[in-house]
């Protein structure tokens, strides 16, 4: 039967032509579809951004709703569980054929004259308590583009503090989730130096990734440094795509 047909097939120009035709409606209507879908997204990022204003400014005013307490009366498992929504809900890249993951996807940096806008979520250097410096997770609250520094606050209400700090302590999150599937090159890779945020904590610590998504709802497996096991590291820990980012310093020897 499959013989007749592709005899046919060859043996009639009509069939060629008509075959040639529903590929193409076939195509027009992907790209149609493909086009609805980014419109979507866009749509919801736009949302997204409105949501994120009005946060910032109820923040401002000393306004909160009840799905974003203060940072006075907010308890530990709730920032936790904000935190994981903030990893779940970001975007994923999806761009054009042929068109290369912007900065700030996946373990792309910022450009070198990026700045943060309030309300952004960052690494940032400060010193603790006893004097050592750490990365801790904050919330950019200004940038002064003539001292160029930041203000940010510790994500942490049980930290509630404000620090300023110079561009060369900030570290800006990724703002959209790199996809393993087309644009792996847009991932950090085995063995890579990083600074991943600590499960159940708001602190970046140095960490090897062990294992990079293979697709787009995974997370890295990564390796924290930690001098109480023999060989130096952790057992494989999953941190999601918004909590990883480039590490400067060298690995350790």
């Amino acid at each position: 039967m499959l013989g007749l047909w592709q005899e046919t097939l060859e043996a009639s120009p009509y069939y060629r032509t008509k075959l040639r035709g529903l590929y193409t409606t076939a195509k027009a209507d992907a790209e149609a579809e493909c086009s609805i879908l980014r419109h979507a997204l866009d749509k919801i990022a736009e949302i997204k951004s409105l949501l994120e204003e009005r946060r910032i400014a109820a923040k401002m005013a000393g306004v909160y709703s009840d799905s974003d307490p203060p940072r006075k009366t907010m308890r530990r498992g709730v920032l936790m569980t904000l935190l994981q929504q903030s990893a779940m809900t970001l975007p994923l890249w999806i761009g054009k054929p042929g068109e290369s993951p912007p900065p700030l996807c996946g373990a792309i940096s910022a450009s070198s004259d990026y700045v943060a806008k309030q309300g952004d979520k960052v690494a940032a250097r400060v010193k603790a308590v006893d004097g050592d410096e750490q990365w801790i997770l904050a919330e950019v609250v200004s940038y002064n583009h003539s001292t160029n520094k930041y203000e940010v606050d510790d994500i942490d209400e049980e930290g509630k503090e404000r620090h300023t700090l110079s561009r060369r302590r900030i570290i800006p999150l990724p703002q959209w989730k790199a996809n393993p599937e087309t644009d792996p090159e847009a991932l950090f890779s085995k063995d890579q130096l990083v600074l991943a945020l600590y499960p159940q904590t708001t602190c970046f610590y140095r960490a090897l990734i062990h294992t990079p998504p293979h697709r787009p709802q995974d997370d890295y497996s990564v390796l924290f440094e930690d001098t109480s096991y023999a060989d130096g590291y952790s057992p494989p820990l999953n941190v999601a795509q918004r909590y990883v980012v480039a590490c400067k310093e060298n690995k350790k020897k």
